[in-house]
């Protein structure tokens, strides 16, 4: 599936997908989505399962605008 199909599919949640094809600049432009949420724990849960495969993590919403913070919390343990 295209990245972008995946965007608009899942829109503003959380994606984990395997990269099966880049673009010349080593962006993914083919993915298999292996997990989607609005909640971000739930696909980084999933990404420790999937530790093989080479993956690709991303949020398709809207991305802050300038003067805005946004903060990140996350516990991995493997």
């Amino acid at each position: 599936m295209k990245t972008e199909e995946v965007k608009k599919l899942y829109k503003d949640e959380w994606v984990l997908a395997e990269v099966l094809k880049e673009n010349e600049k080593g962006e993914p432009v083919e993915i298999k989505v292996l997990a989607h949420s609005k909640n971000r724990d739930e696909t980084y849960k999933a990404m420790k399962e999937e530790r093989s495969k080479y993956t690709y993590h991303f949020y398709t919403g809207e991305i802050p605008k300038k003067g805005y913070a946004v903060a990140f919390h996350v516990k991995i343990s493997f």
